[in-house]
């Protein structure tokens, strides 16, 4: 009953984005941009502005990059012995590789575990959109229907907001400037509202994906990927990382979440295969209310 109560509020308020997309003419790429470009950055800005950067945190990044990379070595090979087209292929690194741990992970573990794991999993989250605002860009750019080069895949990684939001935030943080009370309020204020805000947008892209046209073999190499193999990536990884219980557990959950919703976002922005990865997102979500308990169960038996 207690993992009923913490996986249903969040289905709850995607539920309500997905009904708004369907009873109120909205358009998800516009949420996307908001997203992207003005609540992110706020939060990114304001975890590195505010949390004291500490060993741990390289650990962290050693976890989500180690989960990552191994996910992208797997569709590679993959991808070369069912010889997909290279857009079909970043598009399943965009599906399979990053998790949601932003609007539904950090809610998820925060309803599991308390204020304790707050930090923790909010440090988690920045780094991730990081990581997706890097490699994510990277391979939305580069499978994208402007077949965009390497070089020109990297400078799109330099308009992405969040990576200057956080090295701003750091630099305020390392050189001890203080921000105005009313400025420092307003970008809480901001900041607070971003992951509600992205929860009910995932809803919105939920609510308008469309089932047809799917590669269902992707679609389901996809899916095992992301809900089962990326937290025995995790698990593997724990094991032989000096971080606490409570930290490894958080890390193991959060790569047991569905296929991050900023992947759709830049899949649509770039057509990366757009309906495929839209169409993880969707039944990743769907099913993890299924297998999040047991990989729940399971951290906290062997963590």
């Amino acid at each position: 009953m207690h993992l009923v109560n913490v996986i249903l509020p969040i289905f709850f308020v995607l539920f309500v984005g997905f009904i708004i997309k369907r009873t109120v003419s909205i358009d998800p790429t516009v949420l996307s941009k908001l997203a992207i470009f003005v609540f992110i950055p706020f939060l990114v800005f304001r975890t590195f502005y505010q949390e004291t950067i500490t060993t741990a945190y390289g650990y962290m990044a050693i976890a989500l990059v180690g989960i990552i990379i191994g996910i992208i070595l797997l569709v590679t090979i993959l991808s070369a012995c069912m010889k997909v087209s290279e857009q079909e292929r970043c598009g399943l690194v965009l599906s399979s590789a990053f998790m949601n741990n932003g609007n539904y992970g950090t809610p998820l573990v925060i309803f599991l575990f308390g204020a304790a794991s707050a930090q923790i999993a909010i440090v988690l989250m920045v780094i991730q959109q990081l990581l997706m605002a890097t490699i994510g860009v990277y391979y939305a750019a580069k499978g994208g229907e402007a077949q965009l080069s390497v070089k020109q895949s990297i400078r799109r990684i330099g308009k992405m907001p969040m990576v200057y939001a956080a090295l701003l935030g750091l630099f305020f943080q390392t050189t001890g400037i203080s921000l105005q009370t009313g400025i420092l309020a307003g970008v809480e204020l901001i900041a607070s509202a971003a992951i509600p805000f992205i929860m009910l947008s995932l809803g919105v892209q939920l609510g308008a994906v469309q089932l047809t046209n799917i590669e269902w073999k992707n679609l389901s190499i996809a899916t095992s990927l992301r809900l089962i193999v990326s937290p025995l990536l995790a698990l593997g990884l724990v094991a032989v990382l000096p971080l606490e219980p409570l930290t490894k557990q958080v890390i193991v959950i959060l790569a047991a979440t569905p296929t991050a919703a900023n992947t759709t976002i830049y899949a649509m922005q770039f057509q990366t295969d757009p309906m495929n990865v839209s169409a993880a997102t969707l039944v990743t979500t769907i099913l993890s209310a299924f297998t999040l308990p047991v990989v729940i169960v399971i951290a906290g038996m062997w963590i």
